[in-house]
């Protein structure tokens, strides 16, 4: 039987630099890419490869996938949250105008949200239910390209952690989060070295 296992691969670094860049769509720096590139290695072959449609994760999909001879899935769901109105700012300059929301953030993300942005309630919704269904599916070896927000609240479920613990899982560029199937409650992150919030 094929190993039933999700891989998250988040992306490498971008253009834009660091902040918050939820639906800011930058590309990857070469340096990104290469970043990828050597983190897939680690994982073995894989059966299907599904992306979020953002550029940061999908140009390195497109290349992954072809390289595989495997057709590539894009998946709105796998997009990082919106960050609304803090979208492309740092969070020092958030803090200059926005701090007590942002702590509030940090705190509890259900509880405060950016101006404008995406609901934490709506932003998990729509990930735990894309997971849900990869694991729904026959027992394959899938590789997810996504955003350390997604990364977070998977493991989240997976974990059966709660929300205060967001962020306590550190997701680095080009870091494989591995993910059991078959497993209850199987999120196992293998990088944590990432200490930066902002997405």
């Amino acid at each position: 039987m094929t190993e039933a296992v999700i891989w998250m691969l988040r992306h490498g670094a971008t253009t834009g630099g660091e902040g918050f860049r939820g639906r800011t769509d930058d590309e990857l720096t070469a340096a990104g890419f290469d970043s990828m590139a050597g983190a897939v290695a680690t994982i073995g072959p894989v059966d299907r490869v599904v992306t979020s449609p953002l550029a940061r994760c999908r140009r390195f999909a497109e290349y992954f996938a072809a390289g595989c001879g495997i057709a590539l899935e894009i998946q709105p769901a796998f997009a990082e949250m919106d960050f609304g109105a803090w979208e492309g700012l740092t969070a020092a300059e958030v803090v200059r105008t926005d701090a007590d929301r942002l702590e509030a953030f940090w705190r509890d993300p259900r509880a405060a949200m950016p101006p404008g942005g995406e609901s934490f309630a709506a932003f998990e919704a729509r990930v735990v239910s894309a997971v849900d269904a990869l694991n729904a599916g026959s027992p394959e070896r899938v590789l997810v390209l996504t955003h350390a927000g997604v990364i977070r609240v998977a493991a989240m479920h997976a974990q059966g952690r709660t929300v205060d613990t967001l962020f306590d899982l550190d997701v680095p560029h080009a870091s494989v989060h591995r993910f059991d199937q078959q497993r209850a409650g199987g999120a196992v992150p293998d990088a944590a070295s990432d200490t930066a919030r902002p997405t």
